[in-house]
């Protein structure tokens, strides 16, 4: 649910944006079917995700999550994430955080015949409402996680973890800058400029 941070750690071009961001919403997709250009994003997705779960400062901030949800410690970190990234994006980059977002939301609305519908609705919904934009505050990115919340069909105390964020906050923010570091080294951005990272 990285969303963004998907997106920027993918190569500049439709393809690559959905191959990137499809590893969301590939569950019953034909993978060796896909133009080579997604599966390449695809892949890459993948393996974002895998150096994320096996990063030690993410294995730490999972602790700072109480008992009850630290079980959903991956999700908030994930949106959160977006949020830090954002929210560090002058730091980063030298291309405005604005120019970024219209043109991933520009490509992904130019890729809608590469994706499976699901990820048609949802792509749609998150340039319609604005995703990346809300999740520039930590009242975005709260509220957003409540509605993650809201989609789990067991009992759980997911909701409300908005404020185990805002407790957490700057210990959060710390651990992300140190994995930041790791992943933009690991994984360059096209978007992000060498000498700022």
């Amino acid at each position: 649910m990285n969303f963004f941070a998907h997106l920027v750690l993918a190569e500049p071009t439709v393809e690559s944006r959905v191959g990137n961001l499809l590893g969301d919403f590939a569950r019953g997709v034909d993978t060796q079917a896909l133009p080579k250009e997604v599966f390449a994003g695809l892949i890459n997705h993948r393996r974002v995700d895998q150096f994320t779960d096996q990063h030690s400062e993410v294995s730490r901030l999972k602790g700072c999550f109480s008992a009850q949800r630290r079980r959903f410690s991956g999700i908030a970190l994930d949106v959160l994430f977006d949020h830090f990234l954002l929210k560090h994006w002058p730091h980063l980059s030298s291309t405005p955080v604005d120019q970024v977002i219209d043109s991933l939301y520009a490509d992904l609305l130019a890729g809608q015949s590469l994706m499976p519908e699901r990820m048609q609705q949802v792509t749609q919904r998150m340039v319609a409402t604005d995703w990346f934009r809300a999740y520039q505050q930590l009242d975005g990115v709260s509220y957003a996680l409540d509605r993650i919340a809201g989609r789990i069909r067991f009992r759980h105390d997911f909701a409300g973890i908005g404020e185990e964020l805002a407790v957490h906050y700057p210990r959060l923010e710390a651990g992300f800058n140190v994995f930041c570091c790791d992943l933009c080294e690991r994984f360059p951005s096209p978007l992000m400029d060498a000498g700022k990272r």
